[in-house]
């Protein structure tokens, strides 16, 4: 563990873990409460966005872009950072790869997660109609097992 905010993140989320520690082992109660939080977070300025920033329209930036996807694009240029640091630092500080190379796993990780989000998101608003929160909702639980798997055994191994 490298720095101060990672062990102080660690010492917190240590003081819940009896609760879960029947469940799950340490490094997976990790990884669901950091991501979980960084998701919610995620989330949450997403709902914002798109409710208060573009209150549910297109904007044109020399093309139009649709509020759900301009909000995503926002929550995911915070989250992403985040994501890293705490995966990093606090989920799989034990992995014993170079920074530039798990940095460069997580990315590849990620845009594929992005493109997955674009897809499934575009899928569920634009062509099922379902309403946008919802259906960010779906699409991130949906991502959120991928990203466990690929970051368990590629990004962080």
């Amino acid at each position: 563990m490298r720095t101060k905010t990672a062990k102080s993140i660690r010492h917190f989320l240590d003081i819940f873990f009896p609760l879960f520690q029947k469940l799950m082992d340490k490094q997976t109660y990790y990884y669901l409460a950091c991501g979980g939080s960084n998701t919610l977070f995620g989330l949450l300025i997403f709902y914002y966005c798109e409710n208060f920033v573009f209150h549910q329209k297109s904007i044109d930036i020399g093309f139009e872009i649709h509020a759900h996807i301009a909000a995503f694009i926002i929550s995911f240029s915070i989250t992403f950072p985040i994501g890293f640091f705490t995966s990093k630092y606090v989920v799989w500080d034990d992995s014993e790869l170079a920074g530039k190379k798990q940095l460069f796993r997580h990315l590849t990780f990620v845009v594929l997660s992005v493109f997955l989000n674009y897809g499934l998101l575009k899928l569920f608003v634009e062509y099922f109609n379902w309403w946008p929160f919802p259906s960010q909702v779906l699409t991130t639980s949906i991502i959120v097992i991928f990203s466990y798997i690929t970051q368990k055994f590629i990004s962080f191994k």
